[in-house]
C-alpha cells in the first residue's frame, strides 16, 4: 500500500475500483435497484448539503482578492476544458460512440477538485490559500455553471437534457446546498468536529453512485457495446486531454505572470476536474441505463489526474528542498 501511494493511490480508490466490478459482476435488479435509487438521490442531497455547511463564504470572498489567479483559474476550468472537450468530441465521436463522447463533453464543464487539488498544491509548496479559495470557488460556481453549460454543449452535440433535469438538479443539489450555508452558523462547527462522519458520507455516496450507475449499465447489457479496443482508445484520449490541459493551465499561468506558489495553484485547480461533484451531477442529468458510460470518461480523468498530479507535485518538492538545501 506505500508504494501505491507514492503514486496517489490509496485505499478508497481500491475501493472505487472494487465496486465498479461489483456493479459489473453482480448488479442490483428489479425492487432492489429502485430502493437502491431512492437511497442514492437521499446520498446526493445529503452530500450537497454538506457541502454547504463546510464551505466558508467568508474565506471564499476574501480569497477573490486575488484576480488573477482566480480568473485564470475559472478560464481554465469553464472555457479552456470546455472547448477543447468540445474538439475531442467532434473528432471522436465516430470512434467512440455517442455515449462516450457525451461524457467527454460532460467532463469538460465540470469544476475543479477540492481536497486533492489542495493537497497537491500544498506539497510542491504552492499557494494554499489561493487553492483554497480557487477550488472552492470553482464548485460553489459550478454548481449553477455546470449545469448550464452541460445543457449547451449537449445541445449541440445531440445530449438528453431538458428543463426537467435542470430543476432536478436544483431539488437535489442547489436546493441542499442553499439550506446548508444558511445552517452553516449553527452546524458548521458539529461538521468540523466530525470530520470522519463527513467522510463517510462523501464518499460513501460516491461508492453508492458508481454501484448504482454500473449496476444498472450491466443490467442494460452496455458493456456488450463497448469493445475492448474502444475502452484502449478512450484511455488514450483521455491521457490527451490531460495532457492538452496542463499544457494549456502552464500556458495561462505565463501569459498572467503569475509568481511561482500562484503557478502550482493554477496548474493543480485548473487542470484536474471533481469526480464527487461530477457523479451526482451525471446522476441528476442521464438516464441510468446510459450513466455508466457517461461517467467513464470522468472516472478515468479522475484516477489519470491523480496519478499524474501525484507525480509533478512530489517533484516540485523535491526540487524546491533542494532549493533550500
Amino acid at each position: 500500500m506505500t508504494f501505491l501511494r507514492r503514486f496517489g493511490i490509496d485505499g478508497y480508490m481500491l475501493v472505487l475500483l472494487g465496486t465498479v466490478v461489483l456493479g459489473a459482476v453482480l448488479p442490483v435488479r428489479g425492487i432492489a435497484a429502485e430502493g437502491l435509487g431512492y437511497i442514492t438521490w437521499g446520498a446526493v442531497a445529503l452530500l450537497f448539503f454538506l457541502y454547504g455547511v463546510r464551505m466558508n463564504a467568508a474565506e471564499v470572498w476574501a480569497g477573490l482578492t486575488n484576480w488573477r489567479l482566480q480568473g485564470l483559474s475559472f478560464v481554465a476550468t469553464y472555457v479552456f476544458f470546455p472547448v477543447v472537450g468540445v474538439i475531442l468530441a467532434t473528432v471522436m465521436r465516430p470512434v467512440l460512440g455517442n455515449e462516450l463522447a457525451t461524457g467527454l463533453l460532460f467532463l469538460s464543464v465540470l469544476p475543479s477538485t477540492i481536497n486533492s487539488s489542495i493537497a497537491f498544491t500544498g506539497m510542491a509548496g504552492g499557494n494554499v490559500s489561493g487553492a483554497i479559495c480557487s477550488a472552492s470557488l470553482s464548485n460553489l460556481i459550478g454548481v449553477l455553471l455546470t449545469p448550464l453549460l452541460t445543457a449547451l454543449v449537449l445541445h449541440q452535440g445531440g445530449g438528453l437534457v431538458t428543463g426537467g433535469a435542470v430543476l432536478k438538479i436544483a431539488s437535489q443539489i442547489l436546493l441542499p446546498f442553499l439550506i446548508g450555508q444558511m445552517l452553516r452558523r449553527w452546524l458548521g462547527e458539529f461538521v468540523r468536529r466530525h470530520k470522519v462522519l463527513t467522510m463517510v458520507v462523501d464518499r460513501g455516496s460516491i461508492l453508492l453512485i458508481v454501484y448504482s450507475a454500473f449496476s444498472a449499465s450491466t443490467v442494460a447489457g452496455i458493456w456488450g457495446l463497448i469493445p475492448p479496443v474502444t475502452l484502449v482508445i478512450l484511455f488514450g484520449v483521455i491521457l490527451l486531454y490531460l495532457a492538452i490541459a496542463m499544457r494549456g493551465v502552464l500556458g495561462l499561468a505565463a501569459l498572467g505572470r503569475l509568481s511561482p506558489p500562484d503557478r502550482s495553484a493554477l496548474f493543480f485547480c485548473g487542470s484536474t476536474k471533481s469526480l464527487a461533484s461530477g457523479l451526482p451531477i451525471a446522476a441528476a442529468l442521464f438516464p441510468a441505463s446510459i450513466i455508466g458510460t457517461t461517467i467513464l470518461p470522468v472516472m478515468m480523468f479522475h484516477m489519470t489526474q491523480l496519478l499524474v498530479c501525484a507525480v509533478v507535485a512530489q517533484r516540485a518538492a523535491r526540487r524546491s528542498a533542494e532549493v533550500v538545501a
